[in-house]
């Protein structure tokens, strides 16, 4: 699983050959040092108690003061993987951010990267940065996957970083805010190995959620319609990759002996089911609506696999089932198993620190991999779901190595995410009336020239990139703490 491959190639760029286990070798994420529990919110906005808890399924929210931008939290999150997994500058041919939160409409964030590349002297390096929602950071992986198993790739790594600052106008969506970023060592030999060869996709041009006013950080929502485009994504994505995965299976001719059925790939086969996580509730329906997408294939191929507390759902439209709440109560009740084994594992960041849209994904792979042993992680199959508003989605696969050797890959990739538990506790809990103080001094300041940031530089822990100073003409300089 998940398909018939073709012979992967040593690393002599022969042809017709592929490096590898193409995957995710290294990763680390950097998080603001406060965030502001969900409790203190709902009573300082006056909601019932758990709107936001047991509503939106959130403990606590990240958030940064005007210190720090998207460059300087790529700087950090970059720089720490560098240095934490021992990788230099010089070994890195290709690097993609993935964003959607701008400084600049022209200039990439990938160019103030460059400036941890100067001592080294590498300039050659390939890549800039995507923007679309929160798929940025998806379609800068597959890029650098790609880049490895192409006729350009030249033997060094390649490096994707996801990040953003997720803020919200005062009101009911600024709970679901958050501020993250993921850096990923991109190479053949990886501790999470990509599938090849089966990815979905679905894209549409919808409204959900847009920022056409660059003069605010503040998107433009349409809550419930974001909503059902999720779920609407999920679908199509869903049933695409299992139909693609099956055609695999079906023409391989290792697989078909002739004698029996072609193997049907389904959610079962799956270890762990990863999403990104806009709010854990959200992700907690989408696993009850793969329950009914699983059950609706099972059905195609022996109806009486069909639950028979959804029978009387036999026959339904999915379009026309979104906002059928009768139906979701009783989807998230039959798959509470499913949720609980293969999917709330992968939600402490989620939960821990908010949404940090194009990491949220790769944060949930994070909290995965530091949620059970390395001898229990072991070969795990992997389904992930990336959705960015607009709309952009993809559902594509991994594998986790069975190599747990000391100087393994996937070895060297637990211990570096290891300390994520204990520089969680290290962070600072400010009170929510700061928080609301924090989050209008950013809307008050955005984009204005000349700017000296006021926010307390002794709040960040040691290491981080904070913004010194924006001049006249909107340079922005960096110092570090």
């Amino acid at each position: 699983m998940p398909g018939c491959e073709l012979k992967n190639g040593a690393k002599n760029g022969t042809t017709n050959s592929w490096p590898n286990n193409v995957g995710i070798i290294a990763m680390d994420i950097y998080f603001p040092s406060s965030y502001v529990e969900q409790t203190d919110l709902e009573e300082f906005n006056g909601v019932s108690k758990g709107k936001y808890t047991i509503g939106l399924g959130q403990s606590r929210m990240a958030f940064c003061n005007d210190r720090e931008d998207i460059s300087s939290i790529c700087l950090t999150v970059t720089e720490r993987l560098f240095k934490k997994y021992q990788i230099s500058p010089k070994d890195i041919g290709f690097m993609m951010i993935g964003t959607e939160t701008i400084v600049d409409k022209s200039k990439s964030v990938k160019t103030v990267l460059m400036d941890l590349f100067k001592d080294s002297g590498n300039t050659d390096v390939e890549g800039v940065h995507t923007t679309n929602a929160c798929y940025g950071g998806t379609a800068s992986l597959f890029h650098a996957i790609d880049w490895i198993e192409s006729s350009s790739w030249d033997g060094r790594f390649a490096l994707v970083v996801a990040a953003d600052i997720a803020v919200y106008a005062s009101g009911p969506a600024r709970p679901t805010g958050g501020c993250g970023a993921v850096a990923m060592l991109v190479g053949p030999n990886a501790a999470i190995v990509m599938d090849r060869r089966v990815r979905s996709t679905y894209m549409a041009n919808v409204y959900d959620f847009y920022k056409p006013d660059l003069s605010s950080e503040y998107p433009y929502v349409d809550g419930p319609l974001s909503n059902q485009c999720y779920l609407q994504a999920l679908d199509q994505c869903y049933n695409l990759y299992f139909d693609k995965v099956n055609r695999l299976h079906s023409n391989c001719p290792a697989n078909n002996d002739h004698s029996s059925k072609p193997m049907n790939v389904q959610l079962e086969n799956m270890d762990a089911i990863l999403f990104h996580a806009p709010y854990c509730k959200l992700v907690q329906k989408s696993v009850a609506r793969m329950f009914l997408l699983n059950s609706l294939r099972q059905q195609a191929q022996d109806p009486s696999l069909f639950p028979e507390k959804l029978d009387k759902y036999r026959n339904i439209k999915l379009e026309e089932c979104y906002n059928d709440r009768d139906l979701e109560k009783l989807l998230l009740t039959l798959s509470s198993e499913l949720f609980s084994k293969r999917t709330d594992p992968s939600l402490m960041l989620a939960r821990e620190i908010g949404n940090m849209y194009t990491a949220s994904l790769y944060a949930c792979l994070i909290s995965y991999l530091i949620s059970d042993s390395i001898e229990n992680l072991a070969n795990k199959r992997l389904l992930l779901f990336s959705y960015g508003s607009g709309l952009a989605a993809s559902m594509f696969s991994a594998r986790i190595s069975g190599d747990i050797s000391e100087n393994s890959a996937l070895s060297k990739l637990i211990k570096g995410v290891s300390d994520i538990p204990q520089r969680l506790q290290q962070r600072q809990c400010v009170p929510a009336a700061q928080f609301e103080a924090t989050l209008n001094l950013r809307e008050n300041t955005h984009n204005l020239a000349p700017y000296t940031p006021t926010g307390d530089v002794k709040m960040l822990h040691s290491g981080t990139y904070y913004l010194t100073d924006v001049s006249q003409k909107h340079h922005r300089t960096y110092s570090k703490a």
